[in-house]
C-alpha cells in the first residue's frame, strides 16, 4: 500500500466530485457527505422526493470508486432472507448451500428503505454495525469497503415506515434533498437532450477515480489525523445539549459524538489539513444529528424541526479558540 499525503488526498477528491458531477448537478452537499461517509467507514441516509437523482448519485458513486454496486428495492413484503440470503438444500449433493443475498457487495443501495416493515429493515442492522452477516449461526464477513447507501421518501408520503431508533443511529449522515434550482434542472435536461434514452449509459461516461488500494491509503492517512482536545469538547458540547434542551425528548447518543469525531478527521483532511477547525464539526453536526434526535410532543405541535432544535444549540454553545 503506497502512501499518500494530503494534498494527494485532496487531488483525488476534488477529481471525485469532477466525475460525479458528470451525471449529477448540483447537489454538491450530498456528494461531500457521501465522501466522508465512505472514508470515516459509516454509512449516508438520503430523504427527498422521488426523482431527484438518489439512486443515479448512488451508482455513480460506486463507479467512480470502481467498487462493486448492488441494490435492494424496499417493498412492503420484503423478507430479511431477501436481504442476506439463505441456506438452500441442493438436491443434486443433498447438503445445504449458501445462496447469498445482495447485501454481500462492496456500495449497498437500500432503495427506499422505509417501505420495507421493520423486520426487514432491522436485518441490516448487524451487517451496518459490524460489517458481518450471520446466517444460520454462522458469521460471513462483509468487505471492508462495504457501505450502505439509503434512500428513503419523506414519512408523510404514503405507505412509508419510520426507521427505528437504533437503526436510525447507524446512519452517519442524513442528508435531505430537495428539488434542484431552476438553472440547475434546464442543465439536467440539456445533458440529456443529447444522450440515448438507455439510463443505465449515464454512468458509464464516469472514470475511475480511486482504486481500493488507494481507498486503504487514504483510511491511512485519515487514521493519522489527530483531534485536539478542545475539538473534541466542542462535539460533546455539541451532543450533550441535545439531552438537556427543552424542545428534545430523546438526545443523540454516544456513538453519534464519535460518529462525528471521524467523520471531522475526514473533513479536515478533505480540507489538506492535519488538524481540525470549529468550522468543521459545524459542517457536520445537523446531517449527523437531525435523524438521531427525537422533538417533543411541544416543539412538534409549534412546528419546529430537528434541523431548527440543532441550529439553535450551535448559535448557543460556545465555539473554541
Amino acid at each position: 500500500m503506497t502512501d499518500l499525503t494530503l494534498e494527494e488526498f485532496s487531488e483525488f477528491a476534488d477529481r471525485l466530485r469532477g466525475e460525479i458531477g458528470k451525471t449529477i448537478i448540483g447537489q454538491a452537499d450530498a456528494i461531500d457527505h457521501l465522501l466522508i461517509s465512505t472514508f470515516s467507514s459509516g454509512h449516508c441516509l438520503l430523504e427527498g422526493p422521488p426523482g431527484t437523482a438518489k439512486t443515479l448519485l448512488a451508482r455513480s458513486f460506486a463507479a467512480a470508486l470502481s467498487l462493486a454496486f448492488g441494490r435492494i428495492q424496499f417493498t412492503p413484503d420484503l423478507m430479511p432472507g431477501d436481504v442476506l440470503g439463505a441456506n438452500l438444500f441442493d438436491f443434486s449433493s443433498n447438503t445445504f448451500r449458501l445462496v447469498k443475498g445482495p447485501v454481500f457487495t462492496d456500495i449497498l443501495l437500500a432503495d427506499e428503505i422505509n417501505r420495507a416493515p421493520p423486520k426487514t429493515q432491522a436485518a441490516l442492522l448487524q451487517a451496518m454495525n459490524e460489517r458481518v452477516v450471520t446466517i444460520d449461526g454462522t458469521d460471513y464477513p462483509l468487505g471492508r469497503h462495504f457501505l450502505v447507501i439509503a434512500t428513503q421518501n419523506p414519512i408523510e408520503q404514503q405507505g412509508t415506515y419510520p426507521l427505528p431508533e437504533a437503526q436510525n443511529d447507524r446512519f452517519l449522515f442524513k442528508v435531505v434533498l430537495d428539488y434542484p434550482e431552476r438553472d440547475d434542472e434546464m442543465a439536467i435536461l440539456r445533458s440529456h437532450a443529447d444522450e440515448p434514452l438507455d439510463f443505465g449509459t449515464r454512468t458509464t461516461q464516469i472514470g475511475t477515480v480511486m482504486t481500493p488500494e488507494q481507498m486503504d491509503a487514504a483510511r491511512a492517512l485519515i487514521d493519522s489525523i489527530r483531534l485536539d482536545d478542545k475539538i473534541l469538547a466542542y462535539i460533546l458540547d455539541l451532543v450533550r445539549a441535545t439531552r438537556t434542551d427543552p424542545d428534545v425528548r430523546e438526545g443523540a447518543s454516544t456513538r453519534a459524538a464519535d460518529a462525528v469525531a471521524s467523520a471531522t478527521r475526514v473533513a479536515a483532511a478533505l480540507a489538506g489539513r492535519d488538524y481540525a477547525i470549529p468550522d468543521d464539526v459545524q459542517g457536520l453536526i445537523l446531517p449527523a444529528l437531525r435523524h438521531r434526535i427525537m422533538l417533543s410532543p411541544s416543539a412538534e405541535i409549534e412546528g419546529r424541526t430537528a434541523d431548527d432544535v440543532i441550529k439553535a444549540i450551535i448559535s448557543r454553545t460556545e465555539t473554541p479558540r
